[in-house]
């Protein structure tokens, strides 16, 4: 099993792109990770650790392909008591839903029992034309948080 399962949904692939890239980073950092974009709910580990990075689209809504997860989160509510997750979401600050799919995200995982690790990291796209770069920087302070785990 991974150390760190990613998992991302994205409309246009930044979030996907971004999951990517920190992959990269983790296994540098000597972390094992698991890259699952857009997954269903018997896709996803039960425990561990999760990386949820999410873009927004419409009026704050979920990617299409992370709509199945988010879905199964709330309607079958499986116990998600031995995972723990960070989260990461993608948007513009132009609109007033900025970064609703993660925080939507956020809540169904915390209703399942998830505990989250750190704060939730928003990027701006306005503000940071390469997400990855934000990420990054979030990267190197949260996976220090997991040694308390």
């Amino acid at each position: 099993m991974a150390d760190i399962t990613l998992i991302s949904g994205s409309t246009l692939g930044s979030a996907e792109y971004v999951a990517e890239h920190l992959a990269e980073k983790l296994e540098d950092a000597g972390f094992s990770s698991e890259m699952l974009h857009g997954p269903m709910i018997d896709e996803v580990p039960t425990e561990g650790i999760w990386l949820v990075i999410s873009s927004t689209h419409g009026a704050g809504d979920i990617p299409d392909n992370l709509l199945p997860l988010y879905e199964a989160l709330l309607e079958q509510k499986p116990d998600l008591s031995k995972v723990h997750f960070g989260a990461i979401g993608i948007g513009s600050r132009e609109y007033d839903t900025f970064c609703g799919a993660i925080d939507k995200l956020e809540a169904a995982l915390k209703a399942c029992g998830a505990k989250q690790v750190g704060e939730t990291l928003r990027i701006n796209v306005l503000e940071h034309e390469i997400p990855e770069d934000p990420a990054e920087i979030w990267l190197g302070s949260w996976h220090l948080l997991l040694r308390d785990l």
